[in-house]
């Protein structure tokens, strides 16, 4: 699974790797360490406008949803059942590209993972990547605000990753940067599950 990120490049660096503009400049922050359960806004690109690289909130709402409560079991989303699953199904073809230069995984040192050591997952070069994701635009139908929402699609966990997430044995799909257009152009889903990307671990 994934649950928290990193971004910790300069604009600049993050507009000249996925060669795209920040939108909004002024007003929006694109670095951080993120808590996915604190529903952050992280820089994303989506489908419809790749040429732009805006903030989207954590946590996938369905644009049916009556309230926001649902984000918390929307952080990530299993490419296995993404096309059934009643919260992504709407979304499938509405993808983005999560950007990040890191997430952070704990692995379990006991049975019970009462004893856990922090690790940090980049790229082996340390370079900006994207995180395969689906979005959804949901609007409060209380208040009228309009809120851009993602979700992390996951599978399964690699060889590295079978190590450090050895639990649930899950990852967050990372896309090679050639792969990242065909995310965004809608090539089907199931060719995503086995990804190839060199990552490192760092114990923190």
């Amino acid at each position: 699974m994934c649950f928290h990120s990193q971004q910790s490049k300069s604009a600049t660096v993050l507009e000249n790797r996925f060669k795209a503009k920040i939108k909004f400049p002024e007003q929006k922050k694109y670095q951080g360490i993120y808590n996915g359960f604190m529903y952050p806004e992280t820089p994303v690109i989506i489908d419809k406008n790749p040429e732009y690289i805006n903030n989207y909130h954590w946590g996938l709402i369905p644009n049916w949803s009556k309230d926001d409560g649902i984000k918390a079991y929307t952080l990530n989303a299993r490419i296995e059942t993404l096309k059934e699953k009643v919260s992504f199904k709407n979304a499938v073809q509405n993808r983005c590209l999560i950007l990040a230069d890191g997430f952070y995984e704990w692995q379990w040192l006991d049975e019970k993972g009462k004893k856990k050591q922090k690790h940090l997952i980049t790229l082996k070069n340390d370079n900006l990547f994207a995180f395969a994701g689906i979005y959804s635009v949901w609007i409060n139908k209380i208040t009228g605000e309009i809120r851009d929402t993602y979700s992390i699609v996951t599978t399964e966990a690699n060889e590295l990753m079978s190590e450090i997430h050895n639990s649930k044995k899950r990852m967050p799909v990372i896309l090679t940067e050639e792969r990242e257009k065909d995310w965004l152009t809608g090539e089907e889903i199931e060719l995503f599950t086995k990804e190839s990307v060199d990552l490192k671990a760092v114990p923190i």
